[in-house]
């Protein structure tokens, strides 16, 4: 690596870091918005024009709260919690590809942070890794209602990943490749993985809507029965680094679900224009980012129309319809692949 790709490779870590910050902190704005046009109220109007500064007066708001840590708490693993969920958050963006190429004074360079042969692998085993975080952050806590909320996180992480890892097995049986850059390229034009795998897509879907701790799958925090979940006695910015890495994951898991099943950065008819490699390339990624923002509001329109699961249908519905379903696709995948390679005949 030469020093001008270094130096690319700097400014792209810290552009692809500002825009997963600034998009999870409006998306806190977004989500406002959104649940007041749904049950047709005004929302955030007060702060800035149309209530746009609004997520910056609570990110003051967090800051300026009181510190509290229980007096019986881990300490160490109480901080750790709510760091462990951030960081494993903004790792997962490093191996997505937000764009095709640019092509600057004659030198290519990928709109990615690292393109690694396995990508879709790094990113379950880091999204894994977030659920230590929960589950510490529950635990130190010494609070029982915590700890019930770190327990069925826990619990909900591990089923529904089960489900979300068949549903990958089977794409990758279908693209016969783990890097998502391979695969996004091989859904140039109008040839989206969503009509190979409409079944996988679904199933990916519901278990990312798990994942990511989003209603009607909200069970870790549930008010009713837990006051606030695995964080209930985290405040000030503690408390932030939690919302804000729910946030985050949401972004990503509509930027994976994007490069995945619809394309990523590959606009229909994009080529049928005569531009620029350069241009192609930004269009591409404006284009990346209009699907990324569709699935985070189709995120939002799911919590405020669905009610919450109770916890034994959530169980239920990961481990009797989930699973079942994602191993009958992958059996159907794989009968088709051989079917099109000419090794199986009806």
């Amino acid at each position: 690596m030469d020093t001008n790709e270094l130096i690319f490779k700097i400014i792209f870590v810290v552009a692809v870091f500002t825009v997963s910050l600034v998009v999870a902190m409006y998306s806190t704005y977004a989500e406002r918005k959104v649940a007041a046009f749904l049950q047709d109220r005004i929302g955030p109007n007060r702060a800035g024009p149309f209530g746009i500064l609004q997520p910056m007066a609570d990110g003051v708001k967090m800051f300026m709260k009181e510190e509290i840590i229980p007096a019986k708490a881990d300490k160490f693993l109480f901080i750790m919690g709510p760091c462990l969920m951030m960081l494993t958050a903004c790792m997962t963006g490093v191996v997505i590809p937000w764009g095709d190429s640019l092509i600057i004074n004659g030198q290519t360079y990928l709109m990615q942070i690292t393109d690694v042969n396995i990508g879709i692998l790094y990113v379950f085993a880091v999204v894994s890794i977030g659920v230590y975080g929960i589950m510490i952050g529950g635990w130190a806590s010494n609070n029982k209602y915590s700890l019930m909320g770190a327990l069925r996180a826990s619990a909900q992480m591990v089923s529904y990943e089960l489900a979300m890892g068949m549903a990958i097995i089977a794409l990758v049986m279908t693209t016969g490749t783990l890097s998502i850059r391979e695969i996004v390229e091989q859904q140039h034009g109008w040839h989206w993985n969503v009509i190979a795998q409409p079944l996988g897509f679904l199933l990916f879907i519901v278990c990312a809507f798990a994942e990511c701790n989003r209603t009607p799958f909200d069970l870790p925090e549930c008010e009713t029965e837990l006051v606030g979940g695995y964080h209930t006695e985290y405040s000030s910015m503690k408390l932030g680094f939690y919302l804000f890495a729910e946030y985050i994951n949401m972004f990503i898991s509509a930027a994976v679900i994007s490069a995945l099943y619809f394309g990523g950065y590959n606009m229909p008819f994009l080529d049928s224009f005569d531009l620029s490699h350069n241009t192609v390339a930004l269009l591409g990624t404006l284009f990346y980012f209009a699907k990324i923002f569709f699935f985070i509001f189709f995120f939002m329109w799911i919590r405020w129309t669905l009610p919450r699961f109770r916890y034994d249908q959530l169980m239920h519905l990961g481990w009797k319809i989930m699973i079942p379903l994602a191993i009958i696709n992958v059996l159907l995948t794989g009968l088709f692949t051989l079917w099109k390679n000419g090794q199986l005949h009806f």
